[in-house]
């Protein structure tokens, strides 16, 4: 072969290199948008089509084995979910993981359009297809940044509100013994709930609302046991030092028959600076005092307790899109009879909330729909209370909790305290899923015959309807539906709503919250 014949013929190789070059690409610029948008849909077809097949089929594969672990762990290892979902530090590692993932998805796009555009292009052509890209990287930036902040806000709020069990102090926190499973050898989960008042003008805080959750660990059914505010000579476990310093309850033994000061709702912020360490170390002795009293005074081991700022509740339910209740007559929107610890001077109501079925309210109404007292009986309230809860679990549906996350997890930051330890987050997680879709029911403690007045309420008798109601053991009784939104009337009609018919509850039983928080307008709220 000559000398001519062998350079001609390595002059001609990269010809044949470009033109396989060129079979690659596509050959209009809106074939190659087309393509392009496919590889932001597949990764790792664009890759394949642009030639560069071994890098595109290891992309493709990562893609789909991503998608298949995803599925597979979304739908078989809920544990692990969740396990993950209330621990800081892996939350952190999925934050890290969610931002490479949006920037590899980005590079793949911008590469894949590279290889797939015509080799020659017009300048409209260019600038359309760039845009194009960018819109594209736009679009996968945007979630991807919304993701990366949503599991940051999630992790914040699990720091802010829980500690570990050997980074937090309590006086009446049980011990873990098995974090995987700690509801082992217990059968119900005693809860407190407390709504906490510390607001602008308040003296001191206020536990307005003091409400026990009694929960069966196997099924999720749920028995709520309302504690009026103003009742008195609250008593205390016999080793406990308080039931050393108050021997008979804690009332004034010296005092008049009415003692505002020795209400139940005094409690928290009295006894603490009173009695400063009297129960030991704890990250709040207030919360402690109000178990130990509660748990006496029902017979019952409470064993954690969860505190609700009111501001923060407003919040709450504001970022889930408000709440939908009945209401069975006026609610008042302030007023303050001027008595009682932390009350101000007597003021009437500003307003009401008026009667009317599966009325939707927003934060402001909903706190006082379930705080409104003036004119009302505390029965009345605690039952708004009991029905507030009730509507706030109904309401707390996947679509809202996706769509303003991080709004409630800034207000979750103000809005909870508790003694609940982080190592047990998965399985108390667990236990609020099966809590949502149980039966949830009031256990009324008779105020007729046990406590028709706050001076000295009969915790004996109320000892017993608690533990007969909690040990029955009955068939399930299908519930009464709430009544279902009704037409607006049309123009010259009067038809009003009609009310659902409830079976009346007998004194000392158990009630469905579905029927106590039916829409019964012959209710008055005394």
């Amino acid at each position: 072969m000559s000398r001519s014949t062998r350079a001609a013929g390595r002059r001609a190789a990269p010809r044949a290199s470009r033109s396989r070059q060129r079979s690659h690409r596509a050959r209009t610029a809106s074939k190659a948008i087309g393509l392009t948008l496919l590889s932001a849909l597949v990764p790792g077809t664009g890759l394949l089509m642009g030639g560069r097949k071994k890098l595109g089929a290891f992309v493709l594969t990562i893609s789909v084995g991503l998608l298949l672990i995803a599925a597979y762990v979304g739908l078989t290892q809920r544990d692990s979910v969740l396990a993950l979902a209330v621990s800081p530090r892996q939350l952190l590692i999925a934050t890290g993981a969610v931002v490479l993932l949006g920037v590899f998805w980005i590079w793949v796009v911008v590469a894949s359009h590279k290889l797939i555009r015509p080799v020659s292009m017009t300048y409209t052509g260019r600038l359309v297809g760039s845009m194009f890209v960018g819109l594209l990287c736009f679009g996968i930036a945007v979630p991807t940044t919304v993701a990366a902040q949503t599991v940051m806000a999630q992790r914040d709020l699990v720091g802010s509100v829980f500690q570990s069990e050997g980074n937090s102090k309590s006086a009446t926190r049980p011990k873990v013994s098995n974090a995987k499973d700690p509801w082992a050898h217990t059968p119900r989960l005693n809860l407190l709930l407390l709504g906490a008042d510390d607001g602008a003008g308040r003296t001191g805080v206020r536990t307005d609302t003091v409400i026990v959750a009694s929960i069966d660990t196997k099924t999720g059914d749920t028995s709520l046991i309302s504690l009026s505010r103003n009742w008195m000579r609250m008593p205390f476990p016999a080793d406990s030092p308080l039931h050393k310093i108050y021997p008979d309850g804690y009332y004034d033994p010296s005092g008049p028959a009415e003692q505002p000061e020795f209400y139940l709702d005094s409690m928290y912020d009295n006894i603490p600076r009173q009695h400063p360490g009297v129960l030991g170390q704890t990250d709040n002795m207030g919360a402690d005092v109000v178990k130990l009293a509660a748990s006496a005074a029902l017979g019952l081991d409470i064993d954690y307790y969860m505190q609700v700022n009111l501001a923060g509740f407003r919040q709450i339910i504001d970022a889930l899109g408000g709440i939908t209740v009945n209401v069975n007559y006026r609610v008042p929107i302030g007023g303050d009879y001027g008595e009682g610890p932390g009350s101000n001077s007597e003021k009437k109501p500003s307003g009401y909330i008026e009667p009317g079925p599966n009325q939707k309210l927003d934060g402001y109404h909903a706190l006082w729909f379930a705080r409104g007292r003036y004119g009302l009986s505390d029965p009345s309230r605690q039952e708004r209370q009991r029905c507030t809860i009730h509507a706030l679990v109904s309401s707390a549906n996947p679509q809202a909790l996706v769509t303003s996350y991080q709004q409630i997890a800034k207000a979750g930051k103000q809005l909870l305290r508790t003694d609940i330890p982080l190592d047990i987050l998965p399985a108390f997680t667990q236990l609020a899923l099966k809590v949502k879709n149980a039966k949830v029911s009031n256990i009324d403690l008779d105020k007729s015959k046990n406590f028709p007045t706050g001076q000295n309420p009969n915790y004996s008798a109320m000892r017993e309807i608690i533990q007969k109601a909690l040990s029955a053991q009955t068939k399930p009784v299908a519930s009464t539906p709430t009544v279902k939104p009704t037409k607006r009337p049309t123009s010259g009609t009067t038809k009003k709503p009609t009310p659902t018919k409830t079976t009346p509850t007998t004194p000392g039983t158990a009630e469905n919250l579905n029927d106590a928080c039916a829409y019964n307008p012959s209710q008055t709220g005394n």
